[in-house]
Parts: structure tokens; C-alpha cells; sequence
């Protein structure tokens, strides 16, 4: 056997661990960087003000809004993972860009997403917190002050859209409660009687097909 060629062998079994190693790491880390740089922060916590809106803290539970907000977040994220493959993945493994060419290929579709729900005036905090200059384009902003701007950008308007979902709800329980004190039966939980009405109301306006259709439709403002 020749040096190249040991030298081949060597480096053909060296590169088995390390890239398990980094499928490993990779793994770990994707829940955390599904929930920060997705639409799966406020699909979800939209989803949980709705549940308790309804006033079944436990229906659907936890796994059945968590899968839901996983396909949705898929749904909403199709256009920009398109753009991943074929701006970074199949490039990358076609061998006509390197490993690193292919993760700044990839990050701009992401960052892409990103900027257009961040708020400016959320963006300009963490820019001020970074202590980094003011950026004339989004190429001057750092992934990583992007990053937890975008988050409290999706907060808030997780927030803004669950106020809302909340608001019909809140007047039922508030008629329910009014009427039984009227009757004099302060007693009974008002939650008992508004509960069914609540229901009621939800399945009657088709409610699943207008919060999926609202959190759809958000992401394209």
C-alpha cells in the first residue's frame, strides 16, 4: 500500500465519527432552532390562547397542539426551506460549493424569513444592546442579533392575535355570569353554564378553520 493510499484509508475513517458527531450535535439543537426560527413560537402559543379561551386547559392536549404547530410551522416554512435545498443543500452535496458557502447560502432564506416579521423597532433594541453600529442594509445585521429580535417580534404578536381570540369568549363568560347573579344562583360556577355555549360557538363559526387560516395569513404581511 502506498502513502497516498494509507493516507486515503486514514482519513476515509477519521471522517465517520466527526461527521456523526456533527449529525448528533445537529440534532440536539434542532428543537431549539425549530422554535426561534420558525413561525412554530407563535403558531403554538396562539394554539394554547385558544385552548384556554375555550376553557378546556387540557383539550386538545399538549402532544396534539405541539404536532399541529410542527406540521403548520412546516406548512408556513415550505417557500423558505425550497430555498435552502436548492440554494445550499444540493449544491453542497453535488460538491460545487464548500461546507461553508453552503450554511451562508443557507442562512440568507432563513434571515429572509426572519426580517420580514421583525419589527424595527424590536430589531433596533438588540442592535442597541450589541452595542453594534446602526446597519445601513440587513446584511450588516448579525445572525445573532436578528435572532432574539425575531422572537419578540413573534411574541408579541402571538399576544396581539390571542387578545382577540379571546375577546368573544370573554363576553360570553361575562353575559353567563351576569345572568346568574341576576337569578340569584351565585352558587353555581358560571364556567358550568358558558363552557357548552363557548363550544358551541366555536364549532358553529367554524373556529379551527379561521385561527389556521388568521395564523396563515399573518406570516404573509
Amino acid at each position: 500500500m502506498t502513502a497516498d493510499e494509507l493516507q486515503r484509508t486514514l482519513s476515509g475513517g477519521t471522517s465517520t465519527p466527526v461527521e456523526l458527531l456533527v449529525v448528533l450535535t445537529l440534532v440536539t439543537i434542532l428543537p431549539g432552532m425549530l422554535m426561534v426560527t420558525t413561525g412554530f413560537t407563535r403558531i403554538l402559543i396562539v394554539l394554547g390562547f385558544v385552548r384556554n379561551a375555550l376553557g378546556t386547559p387540557t383539550m386538545p392536549p399538549n402532544q396534539i397542539l405541539v404536532g399541529i404547530a410542527f406540521f403548520l410551522s412546516l406548512f408556513v416554512m415550505s417557500p423558505t426551506i425550497e430555498k435552502v435545498n436548492e440554494q445550499a443543500v444540493k449544491p453542497f452535496r453535488a460538491g460545487t460549493i464548500s461546507q461553508s458557502e453552503a450554511i451562508e447560502r443557507g442562512l440568507e432564506p432563513i434571515r429572509t424569513f426572519m426580517f420580514n416579521q421583525t419589527r424595527d423597532a424590536d430589531l433596533a433594541l438588540f442592535v442597541d444592546l450589541a452595542g453594534e453600529e446602526r446597519p445601513r442594509t440587513r446584511a450588516d445585521v448579525p445572525t445573532q442579533v436578528l435572532i432574539p429580535a425575531f422572537v419578540i417580534s413573534e411574541l408579541k404578536t402571538a399576544f396581539q392575535i390571542g387578545f382577540l381570540i379571546y375577546l368573544p369568549f370573554l363576553i360570553i363568560d361575562m353575559v353567563v355570569s351576569a345572568t346568574l347573579m341576576s337569578m340569584g344562583m351565585m352558587m353555581l360556577p358560571p364556567v358550568l353554564i358558558s363552557l357548552p355555549f363557548k363550544v358551541l360557538l366555536f364549532v358553529l363559526v367554524d373556529g379551527w378553520n379561521l385561527v389556521v387560516r388568521s395564523l396563515i395569513t399573518s406570516f404573509s404581511e
